[in-house]
């Protein structure tokens, strides 16, 4: 993970936006292990459609929030791991989700529509 103050958000805990993140990693973090989820579901499932690029800045923020949230299991809309510099090592995003089953070459997950996570058939 990214190394950052610990202290330190990327926000101000006052700021409309914080509140945003902290309802992506609410659902970030309720995505089952082995399954995968889009910026853009997130960002349906709370309403604003238009706002994946908002969940990105999210998920890169979530490398300093506790309890974790598993980022590795956020992609983009066609399976790349369009997240994987924001993680401490070039190549860990792809090992995490190879340590949950999930196969991934090139940067692209393999098997993407079977693990597909759609927050809001799941969660309603």
């Amino acid at each position: 993970m990214k190394k950052h103050k610990e202290n330190m958000l990327p926000i101000a805990d006052d700021s409309k936006h914080y509140s945003f993140f902290r309802n992506v990693w609410d659902v970030v973090r309720q995505i089952p292990n082995g399954r995968v989820t889009t910026y853009g579901a997130i960002a349906t499932y709370l309403g604003t459609k238009s706002s994946a690029r908002m969940v990105g800045w999210a998920m890169n923020a979530s490398f300093i929030v506790e309890p974790r949230v598993p980022a590795q299991r956020v992609v983009n809309r066609n399976g790349m791991l369009s997240g994987k510099a924001h993680f401490a090592t070039p190549t860990l995003m792809e090992e995490l989700l190879q340590k949950e089953g999930i196969q991934i070459q090139e940067d692209r997950i393999i098997n993407f529509k079977e693990i597909f996570w759609d927050p809001i058939a799941e969660l309603g």
